[in-house]
């Protein structure tokens, strides 16, 4: 009789087991998220990064992931990994132009984001439900940006970036 209890039960309580463990791995990606949007809105508002070793910040702060799966993806992570967007907010350079500037005190925002699937190491990446963990870091620029490219970050999402300096994210 207790064999049997027990067969009913168990499937519940290593379920409630490995949905504890999957949910402080995603709050933990997410947590490590926030760090690096931080240290990528903070690179961005100075528009300089002296750790980058010429990279510029989108690559860096991806590099700077803590894990693997998170810089490329795995079993709870889908691949690419991590997707960092630095964009300005309501775009703030109002004519569009690429020659222009955008002032000190501006906003940049810093979108650091990953697709997570749940219980992904125990069922695969094609059946477990998926979120996407964003964090975001919002900062006032602090040396001007110049949209010509020469900066030390790209601005829009990875798969397409914009010239312009508007962003996408």
């Amino acid at each position: 009789m207790a064999l049997v209890e027990f067969a009913l039960v168990l499937p519940l309580v290593l379920l409630l087991l490995f949905g504890m463990i999957d949910f402080g791995k995603a709050f933990n990606y997410w947590n490590d998220e926030t760090h690096l949007s931080n240290e990528a809105s903070r690179a961005a508002a100075v528009n300089r990064c002296p750790d980058c070793g010429g990279a510029k910040i989108n690559t860096w702060i991806k590099d700077r992931a803590d894990s693997g799966e998170l810089k490329n993806g795995s079993n709870s992570i889908s691949p690419p990994g991590l997707d960092v967007c630095i964009w300005f907010p309501d775009n703030s350079n109002p004519s569009d132009d690429p020659a222009r500037d955008h002032a000190k005190g501006d906003p940049v925002e810093v979108v650091v984001s990953a697709k997570y699937n749940w219980l992904g190491y125990l069922v695969g990446r094609g059946v477990s439900p998926q979120s996407v963990i964003t964090s975001r870091s919002r900062m006032r620029i602090e040396k001007a940006y110049n949209a010509n490219g020469s900066d030390a970050y790209n601005t829009g999402p990875l798969s397409a970036q914009v010239p312009d300096a508007s962003g996408t994210c």
